[in-house]
This record gives C-alpha cells, structure tokens and sequence, in this order.
C-alpha cells in the first residue's frame, strides 16, 4: 500500500492543526477540571473532647463518607490518595445525650481540610454511642524488653519502672479484664552499663479506655557477674516418722554467678537446700536428690555438687 507524500507546506499545515487541536483539548480540560464537582471521599474519624464521666462505645465503624465539594482537580488527586485523610470529631455533646450529628459540626471539620474544598453532607450523619459509667482503676506496668549484654554482665536487681502503676478509665467491665499495662518493647545490646531510659506504654486500642501516664522512666541495673561457690549443709523435708537419716556428704557445694557488688553480701543465709524422703518411701529411689528451697533473686545458679545424696536410715 503506497504511503501518501505530502507536500513541505502540506505537512506544516497538518502539524498546525494537530497543534490547535491539543491545544483545544488542553483548553477544555483546563476549564473542566476547574468547574465544581460533587464526590465522595471516605475518611477516618478521630475522637476529642471526651466525656469525663461517661465511657461510651462507638455502634458504629469509624469509617465515615464525606460528600465533598471541590474542583476537578481536587476530585482526581482525591482518588489518587493511598490513604483517606482523617478529620476529628468532638465528643462533648454526650455528656447530655447518645449521638453526635455531623450537621452541627460541619463548619469545624470544613475548616480541617483545604480551605477551596467544602463537605456538602456526612453518611452517615448521626453517630451513635452506647454508655456505661465510667470508673478508675491502677494496674501495674509491665516491661516488656529484648535486652543483650557484654559477656559476664546481667542484670543485677529489680528495674526500675517511674511509674510502676498507670491509671486507666473507662467501663467497668472493661477495666476488669485488664491487670497490668504492657509497654513498647525495651530493645537495647552490648549493655555493660546501668541504662536509663524513656519507653512509650504499648498503644491503647481500646478507644473508650483512656491511659495515663503515656510513658514511664526504665532504669536496668547491671553489674558485672563473678562465680562463688558455698558449702551449705542439707535440710531433710517429709520425715514425719522422725527416722534417724544419715546423709554422705552431709554438706553440698552451689556453685552460682553473683554481681560484684553484692559479692561479700550473698551468703549461706540466703540459699536453703533439701532432700525430699518421699523420693525413698514412695518412688523406692535409692539416692535422694538435691532440691533448691531458697536462692538469691538475681543470682544464676552454675552447678551443685553432688547433685543425689547417699543415705541410711537407721529404725
């Protein structure tokens, strides 16, 4: 199929009109992405403006569609967004009542978004709440942390938690299934020293449940660990027929890890050992074995030696 030659002054009268006609086209897109335009954007709502004395749930999601006004240009970068944008909501007028309507708050969450853009109506429009008196209650905080230390080094004593209890409100019933308050995981490595820091109490996705303090002070007190080892005599549990026992050795040696600073401090008086007669009487064992009844909080134990006793027991 022959192709179809243009002259030099036809193909620039060609490229004149393709020219105007994008220009045309351009124009009128121009003039309609400008005109006013009616669509629907889906929004989160956020919640402010508690009620002090009621703890209320929300009977509905809170996943509200905005009816907006906006230009042409507005509505095709609205269906461009990945997340819809959030506008928050008052709560105070349950103080007095059940339900929150958009309409009396249309001019608040109007001035939340671009100022050339207008929300028209809410669906839905009325947002009810159930209700039920709101109470207080403290409950403990608890760590939660990934912790790693320099070899030879651990934890030394208690951490310190500032504050250890958070005060939570809200229903009652709800509050009686919570019993400690978790926080955000503690990740720290290489730690040879006492750190202190700032951890966030792990989110609150109760909406009707508000916590207080946000944030407490973590303090891990670490030492360096050393061994020590103690020689420490045996107790005999479960002779209630007061026999005449014999033990060989009379006296087992604990081996355990113990914080440099409270080396000379940890002694026989905190640690009890025992051997249980029952393991003779009713399992017929022929040794007994070493049983710890009291050790150190903090201390890790390496070895006992011997870990079965020998034994006679003279009638």
């Amino acid at each position: 199929m022959p192709f179809i030659k243009l002259t030099k002054i036809e193909r620039k009268r060609f490229l004149v009109l393709i020219t105007c006609l994008l220009m045309a086209i351009g124009a009128w897109l121009f003039m309609a992405l400008n005109n006013k335009y009616v669509y629907t954007a889906k929004t989160v709502l956020v919640y402010k403006n508690f009620p002090q004395k009621r703890a209320f749930h929300a009977l509905q999601s809170d996943t509200v569609d905005l009816q907006v006004e906006g230009t042409g240009w507005q509505l095709l970068f609205a269906r461009l967004r990945v997340k819809p944008q959030s506008i928050t909501i008052g709560l105070e007028k349950l103080n007095t009542r059940n339900f929150i309507l958009f309409s009396e708050q249309l001019y608040g969450v109007n001035n939340q978004l671009e100022t050339s853009q207008k929300i028209i109506s809410v669906k839905p429009d009325t947002l009810y709440f159930d209700f039920s008196e709101r109470t207080v209650k403290r409950v403990p905080v608890k760590l939660v942390s990934n912790l790693s230390f320099v070899k030879q080094y651990g934890i030394a004593n208690k951490v310190e938690i500032i504050p250890s209890y958070v005060t939570l409100s809200g229903p009652e019933q709800e509050l009686k299934q919570i019993h400690e308050w978790p926080t955000d995981t503690l990740k720290l490595s290489n730690i040879q020293n006492t750190p202190v820091t700032r951890i966030a109490m792990a989110q609150n996705k109760m909406k009707n449940v508000s916590i207080f303090p946000t944030s407490a002070e973590v303090k891990v007190p670490v030492d360096e660990f050393t061994e020590k080892t103690i020689e420490l005599p045996l107790r005999i549990v479960n002779n209630k027929e007061y026999y005449n026992i014999k033990l060989y050795p009379k006296k087992v040696k604990i081996t355990f890890l113990v914080a440099l600073s409270k080396y000379q401090q940890i002694n026989e008086d905190f640690i009890e050992l025992h051997v249980d007669l029952n393991e003779w009487k009713l399992l017929n064992h022929n040794k007994l074995s070493v049983k710890i009844t009291r050790f150190p909080e903090y201390c890790k134990l390496v070895k006992l030696v011997p870990e079965k006793i020998d034994f006679i027991i003279e009638r």
